[in-house]
């Protein structure tokens, strides 16, 4: 029997930016499939171009940053060769993405309601009291209160802001969400708190995440499959457990020798 087609199929994928000396690759020759409700995580250091790819695969480089080759198939269809409407059609009903920094990517001078109702006016064309109700059951999904919806970023805690972005990225109910270093500047608990709704969520939704992260014990512990990046290759994938178990390349092992530990010798 052959297998399924995936979801997702990133095929030989380059990444260049111009310099005042000439052309940089960040990204070179990578190749990446997540399938139908797949957690795939993307873990390496800063740097590598973890960052770049999940910019390819939304298509929101800018100058000096472009993709010289490549091909990026979503459900069969190259994305790359979308004209304007369709790739902003696309944009977040297809796939959707979580930002690195919420507070960056939710716009100080508005409500977190007006923030969805922008959205949901530009792509279901929905009013204002129908958004309002489609964006109170988002935030209950995430676990946030209606009245939430009236405050601005600001007032929010960074748990809080991560939460209604996350909500946002779902809203349209795509089929794959990309996670660039969701909980970076959260507390433990509250990192740990927003990956069990992530998970839980995919459960009820059935999405498929990419999952971004240069911590690579936080992504081993719900990923499905890991890759693993080194200055702009993937140089090791694997499924998670047997990743964690017997990683094949020296930098994997290198990853997980510079992970703390708590342990010590007995009294």
């Amino acid at each position: 029997m052959s297998a399924p087609k995936p979801l997702l199929s990133v095929q030989n994928l380059c990444v260049d930016y111009l310099t005042p000396t000439g052309t940089f690759r960040a990204v070179r020759n990578v190749s990446l499939d997540i399938g139908s409700n797949e957690i795939v995580g993307l873990a390496g250091e800063s740097g590598c171009g973890k960052s770049t790819i999940a910019f390819s695969l939304m298509r929101l480089h800018r100058p000096p940053a472009f993709i010289s080759e490549g091909r990026i198939l979503f459900d069969g269809e190259d994305i790359l060769a979308f004209p304007r409407r369709r790739l902003e059609a696309w944009r977040w009903s297809g796939t959707s993405m979580v930002f690195q920094s919420a507070m960056n990517s939710l716009n100080p001078v508005l409500t977190v309601f007006e923030q969805f109702r922008d959205m949901l006016a530009r792509h279901e064309r929905m009013g204002r009291d129908a958004a309002r109700a489609k964006a109170a059951e988002m935030m209950a999904m995430v676990g946030l209160p209606a009245d939430r919806l009236d405050a601005f970023p600001h007032q929010l805690s960074g748990g809080m802001r991560q939460r209604v972005v996350l909500a946002m990225a779902l809203t349209l109910r795509p089929r794959l969400v990309i996670m660039d270093e969701p909980t970076t500047a959260l507390d433990v608990v509250v990192q740990r708190e927003i990956l069990q709704e992530i998970v839980a969520l995919r459960r009820t939704l059935g999405f498929s995440v990419l999952f971004i992260t240069h911590d690579l014990a936080l992504m081993a512990q719900f990923a499905d499959r890991i890759a693993i990046m080194l200055e702009g290759r993937i140089v090791e994938e694997g499924a998670a457990a047997a990743l964690v178990a017997a990683p094949r390349h020296d930098y994997t092992r290198k990853l997980w020798a510079a992970m703390p530990r708590i342990e010590g010798n007995a009294a």
